[in-house]
Parts: C-alpha cells; sequence; structure tokens
C-alpha cells in the first residue's frame, strides 16, 4: 500500500477539455473522479494497485478546492511541483505513486524513491 499523490494541473492540463476556461471546475471534476475511488472503500487503480491515501496537489486558480472523503487536496503554496516533492520526501518511508507526465517532476521525485505513473492512470481517455 502507498500514497497517490496525483500533480492536478499535469493531469487536467493532459486532455484539452477547456480546462483552462475553468481551472478550479476542471480540478473539482478530477477530484471527484479520484473519489470514485476511495482508499477506504478497497478500490483498487490500474497499474498501481491498492493506495491508502489519495492526495490531489493543486495550484494557482484551483487553491480554492476542498478534499471530499476519499481525496485529500492539497494546495501548493507556490509551485505546485515543488509541493509533490516534498511531499514525496515526506511519504518515502510509506512509499508513494506520482501522477504526472512532467519530466523533471518525475526525475525530482524518483530521487526519494517514488514510482511515477502518467495521467491516463487517473482520467478516462478521450
Amino acid at each position: 500500500m502507498s500514497v497517490l499523490i496525483v500533480d492536478g494541473a499535469n493531469v487536467v492540463g493532459s486532455v484539452p477539455d477547456g480546462w483552462w476556461r475553468d481551472r478550479r471546475g476542471a480540478a473539482e471534476r478530477l477530484r471527484d473522479r479520484l473519489a470514485e475511488r476511495d482508499p477506504a472503500q478497497g478500490a483498487e487503480i490500474e497499474g498501481i494497485g491498492a493506495v491508502e491515501e489519495i492526495v490531489l496537489v493543486v495550484e494557482g486558480a484551483a487553491r480554492g478546492v476542498e478534499s471530499v472523503p476519499g481525496v485529500r487536496v492539497d494546495p501548493a503554496p507556490g509551485s505546485g511541483d515543488d509541493r509533490i516533492v516534498e511531499l514525496a520526501a515526506a511519504y518515502a518511508e510509506r512509499g508513494c505513486v506520482v501522477v504526472t507526465a512532467d519530466r523533471e517532476l518525475r526525475e525530482r521525485v524518483r530521487a526519494h524513491g517514488a514510482r511515477c505513473v502518467g495521467p491516463r492512470t487517473v482520467r478516462p481517455v478521450g
């Protein structure tokens, strides 16, 4: 079991569905999709397996998004990438999986032992 850390801006930005017109709404939709995989309900995520906690890191206009059961929303005080690296370091003992397509961020979190997967892991394709 591990912690799933989701790079909200990167995952939302991976689908050209007009998210830029409503960044907060796009982050809320992602949060709600993640909540359907609530670890407390024993849900598993394909390609990852069981996780004990889901953390959605948001930044900028999405900072006001609230946590819901199954997903803790972590508003980055500055750079979302920097916050994700901090979380990866904090969860190094428990193990974590980071969802992002950002190559530089992947390198940074792997230095803390995190495993990385792409955005398709947590969002529907299309």
